[in-house]
């Protein structure tokens, strides 16, 4: 077994361990409901709450000023930051994403990814850009909000934004550490 299928293994193992003690939160995903028309409109706050950890108020700027370009909740987006990278700008993960919301960049390891005999990701950022926290915020958040207006539903969007093969767990661990931390 190579470390790249090893690693989307234990990726995909760990996620069906969250996804089995996080099933609780299902019926509070559902309710993430939106319209396709107003799909960036999610209840608004204007800061992150307190209750999300020192390695995610360091960027407390950042992720407001985010959240305003985008008109997303900030808890939403320190909801991803802490799932994806627990606020660690340099995170590359075993599969080769990268940055503070883990983007697949088109180099690295990703290039090896192939989807019709070319790279999935030919048309992304380099390892080394998105390695900039602002950058890969706005890049990976600029994604969500598409998916958003795409699919009218954050659940959804989630699913889509997130690793391939996770299903619905990695939406429901994001949208539970969002409901956690409001």
């Amino acid at each position: 077994m190579t470390k790249i299928h090893f690693g989307l293994f234990m990726g995909i193992l760990l996620v069906g361990i969250i996804t089995s003690r996080l099933s609780f939160f299902t019926a509070s995903a559902h309710a993430n409901r939106i319209d396709s028309e107003t799909a960036v409109s999610l209840p608004q706050q204007n800061v992150i709450s307190a209750k999300f950890p020192a390695s995610i108020q360091r960027w407390k700027t950042l992720i407001e000023m985010t959240a305003k370009k985008y008109n997303l909740d900030p808890n939403l987006i320190a909801s991803l930051i802490l799932i994806e990278s627990a606020g660690d700008p340099q995170a590359i993960s075993s599969s080769g994403a990268v940055g503070l919301i883990q983007i697949m960049p088109r180099d690295g390891i990703a290039a090896s990814f192939l989807c019709m005999n070319r790279p999935c990701f030919h048309n992304r950022p380099t390892k080394e850009d998105l390695l900039e926290p602002e950058f890969n915020l706005d890049y990976g958040i600029e994604l969500l909000i598409n998916l958003l207006h795409q699919y009218g539903d954050l659940r959804d969007a989630l699913f889509h934004y997130g690793p391939i093969n996770a299903g619905f767990a990695y939406a429901d661990s994001v949208l539970a550490v969002y409901n956690q931390y409001q």
